[in-house]
């Protein structure tokens, strides 16, 4: 491997500590972080992974890493960034983050560079945001990055995951991180079809599962889901602690959910 290679450069210490720390950040900021009850991934075993995403918002690349923990924590994960972001977040490269110019043909080509090497080997996963910029979860149809196109020819033995993501308020002060994989799609079934009507099928799998978790936040019902991770809940603050000290006094559990279930 060469030295700027993306499979040299991850560290499994500086990911565990990220997921720790990653992890308090979620569950200062979110209500929960919640899996819609038919969006488990269908992972099969042996053969590399791409995670198809949406780009609802900034939490995505922190969703990558605790989805990814709770649920396939046995692959080793690596995703692209925009290489002059990534020049102020140097430490993410040790995560598994490499670095793509955007809008240019150099770019594309370092992007389809790194992720053949990853996706060479059948235990690695490579997680991207499809639109290749940040998307609202309506927009249709769905854009996607010229280089996710040309993936399943880099690596034809891949299996693709279409992920769904929004971050909708409820009934709480924080947002819910909500989130659902689609049905896989065979890398050796895309090439079947030109890169245009790759395209069309890549997009249409992508937004056909955003369509169906937004009928699930639109629901704004958490039994829908399975949680896999609990954040903040109630008011917080003076207010919150009042609330407690009353149901301490009644000799009641508190309960500081502001809309209860």
């Amino acid at each position: 491997m060469t030295p700027g290679c993306p499979l040299a450069l991850r560290s499994p210490k500086m990911v565990r500590f990220f997921e720790i720390a990653f992890t308090r950040r979620f569950t200062q900021s979110m209500t929960a972080l919640r899996l819609a009850q038919w969006g488990m991934p269908q992972v099969p075993e042996g053969r590399p992974l791409v995670v198809l995403a949406s780009h609802a918002g900034w939490w995505d690349g922190v969703m990558f890493m605790l989805l990814h923990r709770r649920l396939m924590p046995g692959r080793p994960c690596f995703s692209p960034m925009d290489a002059a972001a990534l020049g102020r977040y140097g430490f993410m490269r040790r995560i598994g983050v490499f670095g793509v110019e955007q809008h240019s043909p150099r770019g594309a080509a370092q992007f389809l560079r790194a992720a053949e090497t990853i996706l060479a080997d059948p235990w690695n996963m490579l997680w991207i945001n499809a639109p290749g910029r940040f998307a609202d979860p309506r927009e249709r149809p769905l854009p996607l990055a010229p280089g996710v196109i040309r993936l399943a020819e880099i690596a034809p033995d891949a299996v693709f995951l279409p992920l769904a993501m929004e971050y909708p308020f409820w009934s709480e002060a924080h947002p819910e991180a909500l989130a659902a994989f689609g049905p896989p799609i065979e890398a050796s079934a895309l090439l079947t079809h030109d890169r245009d009507s790759r395209a069309r099928l890549m997009s249409a799998a992508l937004a056909e599962t955003m369509d169906r978790l937004a009928n699930d936040a639109i629901s704004r019902d958490p039994a829908r889901f399975d949680t896999l991770l609990q954040g903040r809940a109630g008011m917080g603050g003076v207010y919150g602690g009042w609330q407690y000290l009353r149901a301490l006094l009644r000799g009641e559990k508190h309960d500081p959910r502001h809309g209860r279930r």
